[in-house]
């Protein structure tokens, strides 16, 4: 019995066996670009990097965006990529002379900008460039935007020699520009607060992956962060705390920390539902709530109160001077319909003027939109345009819910723009960067290690989609082996600038 039983483990630890190589799972390449450029040819011969020698030098336009992104990325290709040691310099020109590949230093970047940099980033901005990488490297963009994305290519293509005692930089030719003009990233400072600190990391981490719009959920329900200088009370009274608010000079600080970096940021004040925090100072705006005739709470705005849009008017004013960006978010999702219905008054208003609940919401936003400035472009989640509120054509629908495709064809048919999130929510904790990669809308007609590695998926789909198209023409199609390489490559370089990204691929390593 007992020689049984021995057996039956023994094939038991047979049959489940895995065999397990050292080292990460893929390992990562060297001196790769995320996202994928366009066109790109490189070389395996090199040149070597030595801060004591290399100088950027500017050979056209100039403005302080640019003085402040050649500053930028100087630093980070000097401290930032890996190399810590000073070298012997007699030994390394000894040894530089038995390979056959090195072509010296790289000695000069020069930085042509062919036309006056504009003073803040837009949509359809230009940001094309093309990048020559040799001992006398040139960047050329007609676009300050342009620029700053070849800056962000170049410092990528420097990689450490197999010893870590070099700097090198492989002979490269890169024509590039994305595919999609709005490349978002959504951050809800509002259910759960966040540092300025986090925000402007943020930032950097978008820029790293040439992603170009911070859309600013900044209040909801849970807290009204936002400090009004007009209406001081929302935030006294609808901030978690008097420490978790957002000052003007707090915007202006993000706005252009943003605009260095060619991201545009747009502010999200969602309404008429997700406005509970609102109503800690203002209850009179919202609507009370029925159950068996008993009020049992607040619900969205009181869409039949003029104190409602005077309220709006005066915020939004505000708002759109501190946001220099034409695009607002008016949000429009998640309205409590049943809580409009259970008001005796709204439901006296709705019979008297003969209104369905949804058309009480149509009422709503055609009250509320017009109370932006006039050249403001309007965005509102998808509920809106489903419950067929009239809109203008230049009003852009954001996609979140399910059914997104025949959502997206319906509203493409109706005329107009629209802006794709349903597959792509990173608070769903069980997914990872692969399962991003896949979602191309194109082809479908602590918060820093969720966000990244997991949305650097989605800004190279956003900007290489054509690119991977070619491999790539469904989701049964495998992601490329050097996908996953340089994805690997790609984090290690973002927790070398200060992102706290996530192992993207399981065990593995980064050389700080």
């Amino acid at each position: 019995m007992m020689k049984f039983l021995l057996l039956l483990v023994y094939i038991g630890l047979g049959s489940g066996m895995s065999i397990v190589n050292p080292g990460p799972k893929f390992p990562p390449t060297k001196g790769h670009v995320w996202p994928k450029p366009q066109e790109e040819t490189k070389e395996n011969k090199y040149f070597l990097f030595n801060p004591s020698h290399f100088k950027v030098k500017v050979v056209g336009q100039n403005c302080t965006i640019l003085v402040n992104a050649i500053n930028r990325y100087s630093f980070i290709i000097k401290n930032k990529s890996g190399l810590h040691h000073r070298r012997n310099h007699e030994r390394r020109r000894r040894r530089i002379g038995r390979d056959e590949n090195y072509l010296g230093g790289i000695d000069e970047l020069q930085v042509d900008l062919t036309e006056s940099c504009e003073e803040y980033p837009h949509f359809e901005m230009d940001e094309s460039y093309k990048l020559n990488v040799s001992s006398t490297s040139t960047l050329r963009s007609a676009s300050i935007w342009g620029i700053i994305r070849g800056l962000e290519t170049f410092s990528q293509l420097f990689y450490l020699s197999n010893d870590r005692n070099e700097l090198r930089v492989n002979a490269t030719k890169i024509t590039d520009f994305p595919q999609y003009s709005h490349r978002g990233l959504l951050l809800d400072t509002s259910r759960h607060f966040i540092s300025m600190s986090n925000i402007l990391k943020m930032l950097d981490a978008m820029s790293y992956n040439k992603l170009n719009v911070f859309h600013w959920h900044i209040v909801d329900d849970q807290s009204f962060p936002y400090q009004s200088e007009r209406f001081p009370e929302l935030s006294e009274q609808g901030a978690y705390d008097s420490s978790m608010v957002y000052t003007k000079e707090d915007i202006q600080r993000v706005v252009e920390y943003a605009r260095d970096r060619g991201i545009r940021v747009i502010p999200e004040f969602d309404v008429p539902g997700h406005t509970r925090s609102w109503g800690n100072a203002f209850p009179d705006v919202l609507t009370e709530c029925y159950r068996q005739d008993k009020v049992v709470g607040l619900g969205p705005m009181n869409p039949t109160k003029n104190i409602t849009y005077k309220l709006l008017r005066d915020l939004f004013q505000e708002v759109q001077t501190w946001f220099p960006d034409k695009y607002f978010h008016i949000g429009g999702d998640e309205v409590e319909l049943d809580c409009w219905r259970s008001n005796p008054e709204l439901r006296e208003y709705m019979n008297s003027h003969n209104l369905s609940v949804t058309q009480l919401h149509g009422l709503f936003m055609e009250n509320a939109i017009p109370l932006l400035a006039n050249d403001s472009e309007v965005v509102l989640w998808q509920e809106v345009f489903d419950e067929k509120v009239p809109l203008s054509k230049e009003t852009i629908i954001h996609v979140w819910k399910g059914s997104w495709i025949s959502e997206m064809v319906s509203i493409l048919t109706a005329g107009h723009r629209l802006i794709f999130s349903s597959t792509w929510y990173l608070d769903a904790l069980g997914s990872n960067w692969p399962d991003y990669y896949w979602a191309d809308p194109r082809q479908m007609v602590n918060v820093m290690s969720r966000v990244w590695p997991r949305a650097s998926a989605v800004a190279e789909r956003l900007w290489s989609a054509n690119t991977l198209g070619r491999r790539m023409r469904s989701i049964f199609d495998t992601i490329p082996l050097e996908v996953y390489q340089r994805m690997e490559e790609h984090t290690c370089r973002m927790i070398r600038r200060g992102i706290d990204a996530q192992p993207p691929s399981g065990p593995g390593f980064c050389i700080p």
